[in-house]
């Protein structure tokens, strides 16, 4: 699979607990899911950092990604994401996603002791050894405690055939045009910083990695196709129209505002798991209104 596959604007959905069983809600996990892929949106990337992967047992991780990319079925492309702090889970789980069909893993280097370049190297090395799909690098340092440098990230593309796309979250657009610029252009790069999305895309981002859709889709897609037409005045309008959404969102935690924001839309996908909390009232009633201004 070629990874111009995955271009426009790829969607994080939640993971909603059961509230009385507990464990994965394969019923409202579908609806969410459903919800975005009616919206137009162009992949879907479950078991992120909205998908509150990292608060997952291995067999909640197994059941949401079975559900995810079944419920897809095929319709858009399926990017997993695969995490752990160990090379052997993070296998494991590459190995699961393939088999259950996804398109491509994401891979972010998740480390609690400081992990060097060439441990990091080999973490992606092994993961593309042991699959058939191609993987995207996931740089967020503030999530993972993890920086790699854009000359790591180019030697892992040049080097490991696996490695196809790279997401950067930093939030350094400088970061996109050394990648680019180290690359030659040939570096597939997609933005997850939210509030550098227009950046992003003006500096050759082909897509945007992003849990936004989940809320305020048409604004999301309406700014990756405005750009993509070269109209650059509708782009900027579309994006400070949604970027107060943007911001709040990141600010508030993904799982917990978009979680909030479904529940206002009529959704009722629950609240994330501890230690994680749901929005305050104070926070909700922001939400909803920047969701009011943004919509109009």
């Amino acid at each position: 699979m070629s990874e111009l596959k995955f271009k426009g604007i790829v969607a994080y959905p939640i993971t909603p607990f059961h509230p009385v069983k507990g464990g994965i809600d394969v019923e409202m996990l579908s609806r969410s899911i459903e919800k975005l892929i009616d919206s137009g949106v162009h992949a879907i990337a479950p078991l992120g950092s909205t998908g509150e992967s990292a608060y997952l047992s291995d067999d909640e991780w197994d059941h949401a990604a079975e559900a995810s990319i079944k419920q897809v079925a095929n319709r858009v492309p399926v990017v997993v994401g695969i995490s752990d702090l160990t090379t052997r889970n993070a296998i494991r789980r590459a190995r699961f996603a393939e088999a259950q069909r996804a398109d491509a893993v994401m891979v972010l280097p998740i480390s609690y002791w400081k992990l060097s370049e060439e441990e990091i190297f080999e973490h992606y090395a092994a993961i593309g050894e042991a699959i058939g799909i191609p993987i995207m690098v996931y740089n967020n340092p503030a999530t993972s405690g993890v920086d790699m440098s854009p000359l790591l990230i180019s030697r892992l593309v040049r080097d490991i055939d696996a490695v196809t796309m790279v997401k950067e979250s930093t939030g350094d657009i400088q970061r996109m045009h050394k990648l680019h610029q180290l690359s030659d252009g040939q570096i597939a790069f997609y933005n997850g910083s939210n509030p550098l999305a227009l950046e992003a895309f003006v500096a050759g981002a082909v897509g945007w990695c992003t849990a936004a859709p989940n809320l305020i889709p048409e604004l999301n897609i309406g700014l990756y196709d405005a750009v993509a037409a070269g109209q650059l005045d509708r782009a900027r309008d579309l994006f400070y129209r949604q970027l107060p959404v943007l911001e709040f969102i990141l600010k508030g935690g993904l799982p917990s505002t978009i979680k909030a924001g479904l529940q206002l839309d009529g959704l009722d996908v629950g609240a994330p798991r501890a230690p994680l909390a749901p929005l305050s009232i104070e926070s909700r009633d922001t939400l909803s209104k920047l969701l009011s201004q943004a919509r109009r």
